[in-house]
């Protein structure tokens, strides 16, 4: 084993689970199993298979169709206190769960021994050697999760490094050290694991030597520095998640941890083609689990790479070491221009040659598109949130933006009921459109007027541009911008859009919230239909 890897060890399928809001279905497990797979990550953790039915049938799928190079890692507790092993009900759902490694977590906090399973630290210790003594004899390679290492040092050091060296006269290969409440801060971690291989007098360069591993909780914000404290100690596996996902504030983020790790201090994590792959996926995990891409997130996010102010824009432009700190191609990222009122020409013609436009800096439409742009801002719009728009807006300017449909009018009727005493809303949407030459008419119903008139539209499209129907809205924002005018208020909607691959922001401006929701509904339907056109061009 090269002291130069570190192996990465993902448990978004059962920690990252179990956060608030996120509820996978199996066929969801198995498409972000195949995703990292495809990444390269070695080691995925699918669940516990005697814990729930869906787990079972995790197993079981993988067993029928096995994934490419990733080692599926089933995961379940000790036995329990004052019982054989092969007797233990979860540990038989582990044997049926046919995997070649498994992750056992056992107790290191005396505390969490005498109150949370009620047995003697005696016993323990032998619920940890036992467990992993049977693993091995059925052929199993087994790697021990620490529960509340870190606690449980800190109170009893003497008791916490006998959980450990249990585990290691069961024949376990990887001890991995786990922060479960998330308290502990980077310095203490260092200490700590720099301690235990002294005490332990464990060789990491040994392979016949059990090998150290990280599991880090982001309570106090300090997951991913701990993570990298334990690996400058000598920890060769990082458990984490994709985005961070986790119970609490979350787990370790492997979409920070891994380029880190790669990047900045020279391991080797993944391959380089590999590596790229890490935004691209950290955005699909985000569309399964059906939570919101965090746009700012180090590395993979949608901003990492995104400069605003014009003099950084000339700045990139020339040099992009300037204003990043790697290329943001390595993780899969791409740059950005952002545009706004504090943008530049440099801006316009950055943010242009990502469309595919080039524009000359002299030519006189260059100035006509940002004196537009500044205008328009000064009104509300506000274009660095809706880079569709910006694109539509530039392309007219240009004369390049075709019309695809033509509307003539639209009506939009609500009405209310009363169901158990709450008042639910219901609208009935009219539009009529014009497409090559064709008059058409249509209704549609929803349970709020923007619903209703996003349906007609599509409803009305849909004969002439059948790609509508991937089309769906992620997410509607409404800002009312001078707050003082009431209910006469100008409002900014801003819509983003999705066809399942890809994302895109639309906004419109008024002092009438449906017609600012219909601006910003027509043109994210029109960019999604233009974005179909140029991908089969």
């Amino acid at each position: 084993m090269s002291n130069n890897k570190v192996w990465l060890y993902d448990t978004t399928l059962r920690d990252g689970a179990q956060r608030e809001g996120i509820s996978l279905s199996l066929t969801d497990k198995l498409k972000i199993a195949r995703q990292l797979d495809d990444m390269g990550i070695p080691f995925i953790e699918g669940g516990w298979p005697g814990a729930n039915p869906k787990d079972v049938q995790f197993f079981l799928q993988l067993q029928e169709q096995p994934l490419k190079q990733a080692q599926i890692v089933a995961f379940c507790s000790t036995r329990r206190p004052n019982e054989l092993p092969e007797n233990d009900r979860l540990l038989k759902a582990i044997l049926q769960a046919n995997t070649q490694w498994v992750t056992i977590f056992g107790k290191s906090w005396d505390l969490h021994v005498t109150e949370g399973l009620k047995t003697s630290l005696e016993e323990n210790l032998a619920m940890i050697q036992d467990t992993i003594e049977y693993l091995k004899s059925q052929g199993k390679q087994v790697i021990y999760d620490a529960e509340h290492w870190f606690d449980g040092y800190k109170n009893n050091p003497e008791y916490a490094l006998l959980t450990l060296k249990s585990a290691i006269k069961g024949g376990a290969q990887w001890l991995v050290f786990c922060d479960t409440n998330g308290g502990t801060l980077p310095h203490e971690i260092s200490q700590i694991v720099a301690e235990v291989v002294t005490k332990l007098n464990l060789n990491i360069d040994d392979t016949h030597s059990p090998q150290l591993g990280i599991h880090t909780h982001n309570d106090s914000g300090t997951a991913v520095a701990n993570a990298l404290s334990a690996v400058l100690e000598g920890a060769r596996m990082v458990q984490g998640t994709m985005n961070g996902y986790g119970e609490r504030c979350g787990n370790a983020n492997l979409c920070t941890l891994i380029p880190n790790l790669q990047l900045k201090l020279g391991f080797k994590c993944l391959e380089p083609e590999e590596l790229t792959k890490l935004a691209p996926n950290s955005r699909l995990i985000s569309e399964i689990v059906n939570l919101a891409p965090d746009d700012h997130a180090p590395f993979v996010g949608r901003s990492a790479f995104a400069h605003k102010g014009g003099i950084h824009v000339s700045a990139v432009a020339r040099n992009p070491l300037t204003y990043e700190h790697i290329e943001p191609e390595a993780v899969g990222n791409e740059r950005r221009i952002v545009i706004s009122e504090q943008a530049g020409l440099s801006n316009i013609l950055a943010k242009a040659k990502t469309f595919g436009i080039e524009l000359d800096k002299n030519d006189p439409i260059c100035r006509e598109i940002l004196q537009k742009l500044k205008t328009l801002e000064s009104e509300g719009y506000q274009f660095e949130a809706a880079e569709a728009s910006f694109e539509l807006l530039l392309r007219s300017s240009l004369n390049q933006r075709k019309p695809l449909f033509a509307i003539k009018g639209f009506q939009v009727h609500s009405d209310i009921s009363i169901e158990n005493e709450i008042p639910y809303t219901h609208a009935l949407a009219t539009i009529k459109i014009v497409v090559d030459g064709e008059e058409l008419l249509e209704v549609a119903e929803g349970n709020g007027p923007v619903s209703a008139l996003d349906r007609a539209l599509r409803k009305a499209l849909s004969k002439f541009y059948p790609e509508i129907g991937n089309f769906y809205l992620t997410d509607y924002k409404v800002r009312i911008l001078d707050g003082a005018s009431g209910t006469s208020a100008k409002t900014r909607v801003l819509i983003e859009s999705s066809n399942g691959k890809q994302r895109w922001t639309t906004l419109g401006v008024s002092t009438n919230i449906i017609d600012a929701s219909y601006q910003a509904v027509v043109e994210g339907i029109e960019y999604g239909i233009l974005m179909n056109v140029e991908c089969t061009m």
